[in-house]
């Protein structure tokens, strides 16, 4: 678990009886700390994203949506290392072509939106976002497939993030982290560019540290 995590996660994950290993907030470190793990221990890596059936898994939220919905325009999910965009895209693409699929990254982290500018997967960067659920960057897999299904990553800022949280702490009684606003955030952001069309947002994570709330909410 990278240095800065929610305390409320670690918290979770001590609860279920797990060790935890820290390190370093970047993928490098991360990258690093598991592969010693695995050589001591011989226990088998379930990646967070870079994995066919976790992104599989993850895209269910996709088909849930889209069959308690009316056809959507457009769907809105998170991008950090890609999982569950990956799963959103290939969803969607199966059950409704005309519907567009848009990632939505913080412009503090704005490694995955830069990649497909690029033409390949950058990974060198260090991201200081609030938003600790996307500092991940793409593996080869997620940026072949979101360049494939999605139509594009939409960037938005820590303050208009911020303002996405208490929007929907607010008014829809919804407890998530600011990793989940972002979908939000860029569709407010972007309001000209869904104007009028049925829009459909992935709010994903719900590890609010409430001890840091004063900061998120300033």
């Amino acid at each position: 678990v990278p240095e800065g995590a929610p305390q409320v996660k670690l918290d979770n994950i001590a609860g279920h009886g797990a060790r935890i290993i820290r390190c370093a907030p970047n993928m490098r470190a991360r990258d690093a700390a598991v592969a010693e793990v695995i050589e001591q221990s011989g226990a088998r890596l379930v990646h967070p994203f870079d994995d066919p059936q976790v992104i599989a898994g993850q895209g269910t939220a996709a088909l849930e949506l889209l069959a308690c919905t009316p056809p959507l325009d457009a769907l809105l999910a998170p991008v950090g290392g890609g999982g569950l965009l990956s799963g959103t895209g290939i969803a969607v693409r199966a059950l409704s072509p005309r519907t567009q699929v848009w990632g939505a990254e913080p412009e503090a982290a704005r490694d995955a939106h830069d990649s497909l500018a690029a033409g390949h997967a950058i990974t060198d960067r260090v991201p200081a976002t609030i938003c600790d659920g996307l500092r991940g960057h793409l593996s080869p897999r997620t940026f072949r497939l979101i360049a494939r299904d999605a139509d594009g990553i939409l960037l938005a800022s820590e303050a208009e993030i911020r303002a996405a949280l208490k929007l929907i702490w607010l008014h829809l009684k919804q407890v998530i982290e600011p990793s989940a606003a972002v979908g939000l955030a860029v569709l407010l952001r972007h309001r000209q560019r869904f104007a009028g069309q049925q829009v459909g947002i992935s709010l994903s994570g719900g590890n609010v540290d409430f001890a840091a709330l004063p900061d998120l909410l300033r």
